[in-house]
């Protein structure tokens, strides 16, 4: 299976950041709502809805960066 053109891993890779950037910033808006306070009051930890958009966010941003910079 060949790889596709150069320009277009490009426009994908920073596509995969600002979708990154935007699950991050996401997960971070949820984890200031009231249940997940609560959750985070009484367990001592973010929900799991909250991790998961942090840890999605944060490999989208890695792949997209590397894809971008990528030759």
């Amino acid at each position: 299976m060949a790889m596709g053109s150069g320009a277009t891993m490009k426009v994908i890779g920073i596509a995969l950041v600002v979708l990154g950037i935007g699950l991050a910033v996401w997960g971070y808006q949820l984890s200031g709502s009231i249940g997940s306070q609560i959750t985070q009051a009484v367990t001592g930890a973010d929900t799991d809805r909250v991790m998961s958009f942090y840890i999605t966010g944060a490999v989208s941003f890695v792949v997209g960066l590397y894809l971008s910079t990528k030759k």
